[in-house]
């Protein structure tokens, strides 16, 4: 059987903030084969890392990133929320991501593109990716179907996934008008439909599964053959998949 991959969801957030380079530092180091971030556009159109549309759960200010410059967002805290130890994290830019992925050559990027996006936009993203020659480690994903086709007109060459958190009759169908290379469902809905993996990998997509942190839940996705486990728990995971069960 195939090796299950581990993917560290948002970096190794269990022990670091999510979504800084603290978390995607320490998920590297517990043996992640990939990370998985949440890229957005500050006001001013640069692309920074961070989940919320707003800036209140992970970060010292508060508001619609949307409504914020780029000077502004990384004069933030972004690790303090989740320990002192972590004072002075700030939200970390694309471009920083880039860096860190080429001091670590065996970690992958699963990088989730949030909300709407034009190709012009989705260019911010693909562009450095392509750039820095990590069109090989990277798959981009996003949950809307438009975003999906703006990242292909962006860059037709590089990977895209669209992460579903339903699945309708006609999954299939769209994942091949968008032409993905990989359908990322939550664990849910494996457990609702157990046979939507083998359906996935028949059509010829990789599965990547969404989050899961309990071995009991691990079992269940690596019998169903996933390609990649999310997890919040990197380190676990990676020790969990080589011990004998």
């Amino acid at each position: 059987m195939p090796v299950t991959r581990v993917v560290a969801h948002r970096g190794n957030s269990w022990v670091a903030p999510q979504n800084t380079l603290a978390a995607f530092e320490a998920a590297a180091r517990a043996g992640a084969d990939s990370i998985e971030l949440d890229v957005q556009l500050t006001s001013d159109g640069h692309v920074v890392v961070i989940h919320d549309d707003t800036l209140d759960a992970t970060t010292s200010g508060s508001g619609r990133l949307r409504d914020t410059t780029l000077a502004e967002v990384r004069e933030l805290d972004a690790g303090s929320w989740f320990s002192p130890a972590y004072a002075g994290q700030r939200v970390p830019l694309l471009d920083e991501v880039v860096d860190l992925l080429l001091r670590h050559p065996s970690v992958d990027l699963l990088c989730e593109v949030k909300g709407e996006w034009t190709a012009d936009e989705a260019a911010r993203v693909t562009g450095p990716l392509r750039a820095a020659g990590l069109a090989d480690r990277v798959v981009v994903q996003s949950f809307w179907p438009g975003t999906v086709e703006a990242l292909r007109d962006a860059d037709p060459g590089l990977r895209r996934g669209l992460l579903l958190g339903e699945v309708g009759p006609d999954v299939l169908d769209v994942c091949a008008s968008l032409d993905v290379v990989m359908a990322n469902p939550h664990g849910l809905l494996l457990q609702q439909d157990p046979g939507l993996v083998a359906r996935l990998h028949g059509a010829g997509l990789q599965v990547a599964v969404w989050t899961l942190d309990e071995p009991a839940h691990w079992a269940a996705a690596v019998g169903l053959a996933v390609d990649e486990i999310i997890t919040d728990r990197p380190d676990r995971l990676a020790g969990w998949l080589t011990a004998p069960h």
